[in-house]
This record gives structure tokens, C-alpha cells and sequence, in this order.
């Protein structure tokens, strides 16, 4: 039976071994190689860096956590007046949400719009899909806190500024989510709505939002979460918000680090939230009213 299976050219089963066992081989080696390379890439960008710092990392490893127990140290002081301090900081700390809340809003429908008109498939001009990526691409290349202190020098500070600059990043990063989410659509609505004589608008509010909203609206929350941290941090460059208040609190150093910790446990309880109340939309949208 073997000699008349090669004959008729079926490779033998230890052949087959043979082959999965040399692919193997071949699998690991090359990642072995990878694994060299990425260690060796590790090593020389660290050696790069320790020469070009101003002191040693080694020689100022051992004060890693000097500012961290400093800090907390100074809290637990004064924590009787972390709740006041928190009250007083909640207002800033409501301007945050609220510039991360309208720019993640206007990012997300600028990104929705230039994610349709970028999809193969689905784009209003198939000829300009690439122009839409490559807009989608300069939005995110550009870092927020860049185009932030470009509009501060133009627009003065303000939450203005911080608002447009983590919008069009938004726009640019969502855009992309989005389009690839918008690529796994089915088509058949969308040809049924277009042999009817939908608009290309009709045929995709009809046919392609509805199978796409869950996913983009999950993208979109988790970008909510980011962007509360991006404006916090763009309140370091007269943006408003708590950040602004931050940096002077970690100005004046000594004396002021139970402030810093008061703004970072806000933060923190504003993370959870936000994680929390998003956690139960995408899973109200995802799996019914019922779950």
C-alpha cells in the first residue's frame, strides 16, 4: 500500500513530519534572530541615552523612590485636608472632562465621516480613499500638546486651544478605527438600499452605522478615557484644567505635595468612573437592554 501511495506521488507520513518538523526549526530560528535583534536595539538605545544623561542611571537608581515617599509622606501628613483640597480642585477637574468630552465628541463624527470616505468599498470618490488616509495620517502624526502650544500662541491660553488640538487628533486616531471596523461590514444592505436609489449619505447611515456603532462606540469611549488624560496633561502648557493646577502645585515642591496627591486620587476616581459607565453602554449596546 506505501510503495503504491508513492507511485501515485501521496508523500509518505513521515515525510510530512519531516516538513512540519523543519518549519518549526525555521520558526524558531528566526525568532531567535528577532529576539537578538530587538535585545541588541534595546541595549545600545539604553547605553545611548545612560551616556547622554546628566547623571547615571545605575549611580541614581538607588534614589528611584526618594520623590514618590516624599510625596506620599507629605500627604499622609495632611491627609485631613485631602477631602478639602479635593473639592476645591473638582471644578478644574470638571473643565478637564469637559474639554476631553467636546473633543472626543467632534473627533469622533470628523472621524466617522473620513472613515466611510476612506473605506474600499464604501468611499463616496474610490479615487480620493488614499488622500482621506493620508489626512487621517498627518491628524495623528502630529502630537496634541504640539498643535496645542502652536493655538496658545495664536489663540492666548485656554481650554479653547487644548480642545481643538486633542480633536484633530482624535479625528486622525478614531478615523483609523474606525475604517477597519467599517471594512468587515456586510454589503448586501448596502446594495439593497442602493438598488432602491439610496443617496450614498442613506446607504451608509442605513446600512453600514447600524452594524458598526457597537464597535465604534467602544473605540470611542476608550478614546474618552485618553483624552481625559491628554487634556490634563496639556493644562501643563496654560491649556486650563487640573493640569494647570498640577504644575503649579508641583512647583512650589514641599509644602504643597498633599495638592498633588489630592489632584492625582481626582484623576484616578475619574478614570474608574468614566471606565465603569462606559463598561455598561458598551454592553447595553453590544448585547440588548436585558444584559
Amino acid at each position: 500500500m506505501t510503495d503504491a501511495a508513492l507511485r501515485n506521488g501521496v508523500p509518505r507520513l513521515t515525510d510530512t513530519g519531516t516538513v512540519y518538523l523543519e518549519m518549526v526549526r525555521r520558526k524558531r530560528m528566526y525568532g531567535g534572530i528577532l529576539l537578538v535583534i530587538f535585545v541588541a536595539m534595546m541595549a545600545s538605545g539604553f547605553m545611548l541615552a545612560d551616556e547622554r544623561n546628566a547623571g547615571g542611571f545605575w549611580e541614581g537608581l538607588h534614589m528611584l523612590g526618594a520623590f514618590p515617599s516624599e510625596v506620599v509622606s507629605e500627604a499622609w501628613r495632611n491627609r485631613a485636608n485631602l477631602p478639602g483640597y479635593a473639592w476645591q480642585f473638582l471644578p478644574s477637574l470638571l473643565e478637564t472632562v469637559n474639554i476631553a468630552a467636546v473633543s472626543t465628541l467632534i473627533g469622533a463624527l470628523v472621524a466617522m465621516v473620513l472613515a466611510l470616505l476612506a473605506t474600499r468599498g464604501l468611499a463616496r470618490w474610490p479615487r480620493a480613499v488614499g488622500l482621506f488616509r493620508r489626512l487621517m495620517d498627518s491628524f495623528r502624526a502630529i502630537p496634541e500638546i504640539v498643535v496645542a502650544l502652536v493655538l496658545i500662541y495664536i489663540l492666548g491660553p485656554g481650554p479653547i486651544p487644548a480642545m481643538i488640538a486633542i480633536a484633530i487628533h482624535t479625528a486622525g486616531a478614531l478615523g483609523k478605527l474606525f475604517s477597519e471596523v467599517a471594512e468587515n461590514a456586510d454589503l448586501k444592505p448596502v446594495e439593497g438600499l442602493a438598488s432602491v436609489g439610496a443617496t450614498w449619505g442613506q446607504r451608509m447611515w442605513l446600512g453600514v452605522v447600524p452594524q458598526v456603532a457597537p464597535n465604534w462606540l467602544s473605540y470611542a469611549l476608550l478614546r474618552f478615557e485618553i483624552n481625559v488624560r491628554a487634556s490634563a496633561i496639556l493644562g501643563f502648557v496654560g491649556s486650563g484644567g487640573i493640569g494647570y493646577d498640577l504644575k503649579i502645585a508641583m512647583q512650589w515642591g514641599q509644602g504643597k505635595y498633599d495638592q498633588v496627591v489630592a489632584i492625582f486620587l481626582l484623576l484616578f476616581a475619574t478614570i474608574v468612573i468614566i471606565d465603569r459607565i462606559s463598561d455598561h453602554f458598551r454592553t447595553r449596546l453590544t448585547k440588548g437592554a436585558s444584559a
